[in-house]
């Protein structure tokens, strides 16, 4: 017995037996994760083009041009089979489109709960544990580790989620520069999705952080320009209070096209 999710790009077929349960399995390369944590260079040649505005929200009519290179595309690759693996969904795209691909088919498949596991299961996989324990235990939460991470991210991971920068914000009265501030996330530009943003990127990123290196971080996507924050160290809000489950769908969303709240609760 088979499900087939038709996109706009490919037909993944996802068999039965290989549906996630309780737990999912995923095959492991360890050494594709060396370029995971190699600095990106896939923003120098980006090129910005116009948005379009529809009511309350606006959604993207084009997209940023990414020219990513050869570490960028082998980081790209890497994640995406994770996730395919991970999910037991295959599809033949290469490059950013085969994550994007991916990540729709595990929207389309499964529910909100299962979407978010089988992601963070995916992570998991991605990242050594033995990496991720030694991590939690040589920096602590701090001021130090809440910078660092910062900038880890704007120097390593802009060939996923875009052109990054550090800024500071207030921490018990101080000042640190432990917020991420991405001009225009390459994620939700291109699933064009406010809920496959927040169940396969903002809650499943949240929870392996915080559990797998001991520091929490709350992340604020603004769907209105597609910006999005980062802030390391700052606890994020309850599902029930995050304005984040009240956003509809964008006008032109990719993947559900039902233009309410539905898709993200």
């Amino acid at each position: 017995m088979e499900t087939t999710v038709c996109t706009t790009r490919s037909t993944i077929r996802i068999p039965y037996s290989r549906w996630p349960r309780r737990s999912f399995q995923a095959k492991r390369n360890h050494l594709a994760v060396v370029s995971i944590l190699t600095p990106s260079t896939s923003t120098n040649d980006l090129k910005t083009n116009s948005t379009t505005s529809y009511n309350s929200i606006s959604t993207s009519t084009t997209k940023n041009a990414y020219k990513d290179t050869w570490i960028d595309r082998l980081a790209i690759n890497y994640l995406s089979k994770t996730v395919q693996d991970t999910a037991g969904v295959k599809n033949d795209e290469s490059g950013y489109d085969s994550l994007v691909v991916a990540a729709g088919a595990v929207f389309k498949s499964f529910d909100p709960i299962q979407q978010r596991q089988i992601v963070v299961k995916a992570l998991q996989n991605a990242v050594p544990a033995p990496v991720a324990f030694l991590i939690k235990r040589l920096m602590p939460s701090s001021k130090f580790s809440r910078e660092y991470f910062a900038a880890f991210t704007t120097i390593f991971f802009p060939w996923l989620v875009g052109p990054c920068e550090v800024r500071e914000s207030e921490v018990i009265g101080r000042k640190e520069k432990n917020v991420v501030h991405i001009t225009k996330c390459r994620f939700l530009e291109s699933t064009n999705c406010a809920g496959m943003c927040t169940n396969l990127c903002k809650i499943p990123s949240q929870e392996f952080i915080k559990n797998s290196f001991g520091i929490p971080i709350n992340m604020v996507p603004n769907f209105d320009d597609m910006s999005c924050e980062m802030i390391f160290g700052q606890e994020p809000p309850p599902f029930k209070e995050d304005p984040v489950f009240k956003q509809p769908c964008y006008k032109l969303c990719n993947v559900k096209n039902k233009h309410d709240a539905n898709c993200v609760n």
